[in-house]
């Protein structure tokens, strides 16, 4: 049993999702970028995209190994692929998951044909997901603590955080002037389900005794899981259908909280360009079906194993147990914070545009560049204090008016050899982009730490040319 569940936690590890959307960021032709910066230089109209597919994401990775690692058919056996990983792994070795679909979104210019001023709006759904790697407990359920006398197995390796949510948010961003662009955005949070085991410490130790072959064997607890939204499906009377109920919370009657994202454009001279953006500085607060399951506690016990006899029976021992770690039920509410993303970039572009030969006369003051490279940073915050980085160097070209392609070359905590490409092109009105991480390891999938992909569909309406 205690390897099945190790193996279930390295097949999530295989589930691991980046926020980071680098590739996304910045690139102006597509809508969806103000959602990384509501600041974003962008103009148009009004644009709407298309409900359930205007922006869909999929990613999968791993920061310390791949799947052919697991299950590579190369004669190894399957217990030491499994010492293998954990042996090569780090207790800060994490899991992060991020994903993401937008079920409507718009947008519009107010204020007349010459505003710079726009609003923006819509509902996506969104997963949270982040665990470390549980390396010391790892390490006691596939070799037991035979081997490891006088070695304390830190329970603080038990890190963990999930939730499903919905986000309902209105933005606005306005041109102040031909150097700054500035924007915000309010947003209504609502949390279907939530689990957070994130403050968790304790160790189990097993030293040796007084006597031959005598083991002192202790286990100081001090764990604690808060879930919301979730206690109810575990009890027996529960008949309904988990997946539904949680997306009928999630839109309609989860736990509520307030956030807000705020970003800018600068020219410092109009072909180099500094962007920053501070997304998700936020709470929820947790207040429907909550509950909090505490084990806190120290049990002793000293010998070589537990003798089960008349006098003290299996039961007898695991009462003592559960008498010296108890189990507590708590039911008060509780507050979870949104993991804080901060981007930022700098964007030199060249290449002035020169479409049919002739000078942009038209429009004198605005320039088209068919190039632009430069280089982006992403921060994010995490449960403990080693924040999530991630640089990257990036190159856009223009190949035609409405074609658009972005080349990124990112370095994370995943991998040092992250190139990703994207493109937007539109269609008389119709918008469409697809985003793509790690390229080169498409060949094979099995082998890569990390492979990450979006696409989307919108309208973008923009001023008829007079």
């Amino acid at each position: 049993m205690r390897k099945a569940l190790l193996i279930l936690v390295l097949i999530v590890q295989f589930s691991c999702f980046a926020q980071n959307k680098q590739i996304l960021y910045n690139f102006t032709s597509i809508p969806q970028s103000s959602l990384v910066n509501p600041g974003a230089d962008v103009s148009y109209k009004y644009y709407f995209g298309v409900p359930l597919l205007s922006g869909v994401s999929v990613n999968t990775g791993s920061s310390s190994f791949s799947a052919y690692d697991l299950f590579a058919n190369n004669g190894v056996d399957f217990n030491d692929k499994v010492r293998n990983i954990i042996n090569k792994s780090a207790s800060n070795d994490k899991t992060q998951v991020n994903q993401q679909l937008e079920i409507f979104s718009g947008g519009f210019r107010v204020g007349g044909r010459e505003s710079q001023s726009y609003v923006s709006f819509g509902v996506y759904q969104e997963f949270d997901f982040l665990m470390y790697f549980p390396k010391d407990l790892a390490i006691l359920a596939v070799d037991g603590n035979r081997d490891y006398i006088g070695k304390s197995f830190n329970l603080g390796d038990l890190n963990v955080r999930a939730e499903v949510l919905s986000v309902f948010h209105v933005g606005f961003h306005k041109k102040l002037n031909e150097k700054l662009v500035l924007g915000g955005r309010a947003k209504i949070y609502s949390s279907g389900a939530n689990a957070t085991s994130t403050k968790n410490s304790g160790y189990i130790y097993t030293g040796e005794g007084t006597g031959t072959n005598m083991y002192t064997q202790i286990i100081d607890s001090n764990l604690e899981l808060k879930t919301a939204g979730i206690a109810k499906f575990r009890k027996d009377e529960y008949e309904g259908s988990v997946p539904s109920d949680i997306a009928h919370n999630t839109f309609f009657n989860g736990s509520l909280g307030l956030g807000f994202d705020a970003g800018l454009t600068y020219y410092f001279k109009d072909n180099l360009q500094f962007t920053a953006s501070i997304l998700d500085v936020g709470f929820i607060r947790q207040s429907k079906d909550v509950e909090t399951r505490r084990y806190k506690g120290m049990y002793q016990y000293d010998g070589v194993n537990p003798i089960f006899n008349a006098v003290n029976e299996p039961k007898d021992v695991f009462d003592d147990f559960k008498e010296a770690i108890p189990e507590e039920k708590l039911y008060d509410k509780y507050t979870t914070w949104r993991p804080v993303k901060f981007n930022s970039s700098i964007q030199y572009s060249f290449g002035e545009s020169r479409y049919d030969g002739e000078c942009n006369c038209k429009v004198p003051d605005q320039r088209r560049y068919l190039n632009a490279a430069g280089a982006q940073l992403f921060v994010m915050t995490m449960p403990t204090n080693d924040p999530y980085l991630a640089l990257t160097a990036f190159y856009k070209r223009s190949i035609l008016e409405k074609l658009d392609v972005k080349a990124t070359y990112t370095i994370d905590p995943y991998s040092k050899t992250n190139v990703g490409l994207g493109v937007s092109g539109t269609i008389g009105k119709f918008n469409i982009y697809a985003l793509a991480d790690n390229i080169f390891e498409y060949t094979d999938v099995s082998k890569a730490n990390s492979i990450a992909f979006q696409f989307g569909f919108n309208f973008i309406i923009q001023d008829s040319k007079k």
